[in-house]
């Protein structure tokens, strides 16, 4: 059973934007740090931004930097991923996963909780 809930995803032309949103279900967020991954058909699983549970650290994948913000609103119990200047090879499915610890987040097989994920297609 999922116990995160991701949306937002969709259809968007190169150079757009799109706001995923990562929700707990039955559980708070505010004690876990939080990673979004990515898996396009054909594709390794790619890890793309976390935030820890305060908010005050957050990294990146080299290769959504400067493009790609991950922010939170605990009071809302939901984690953010805008993305902004989107390119087809961002195309894929999205994810969040949350884990016990800043430092491993990241590392999928040791998350806490994930979801299903939402579909994000990057096509003129």
């Amino acid at each position: 059973q999922f116990q995160l809930v991701e949306s937002g995803g969709g259809l968007v032309q190169p150079g757009g934007s799109l706001r995923l949103s990562c929700v707990a279900r039955r559980f708070t967020l505010d004690y876990y740090a939080i990673g979004w991954f990515r898996q396009a058909p054909g594709k390794e699983r790619e890890g793309v931004s976390c935030i820890s549970s305060s908010g005050g650290s957050t990294n990146y994948a080299d290769s959504v930097k400067g493009r790609f913000t991950i922010f939170r609103d605990n009071v809302k119990n939901t984690v953010y991923l805008q993305m902004n200047s989107l390119k087809p090879e961002d195309t894929a499915v999205y994810f969040c996963a949350s884990y016990r610890e800043f430092k491993i987040c990241g590392d999928y097989g040791r998350r806490a909780h994930w979801g299903q994920g939402t579909q994000v297609t990057v096509s003129s």
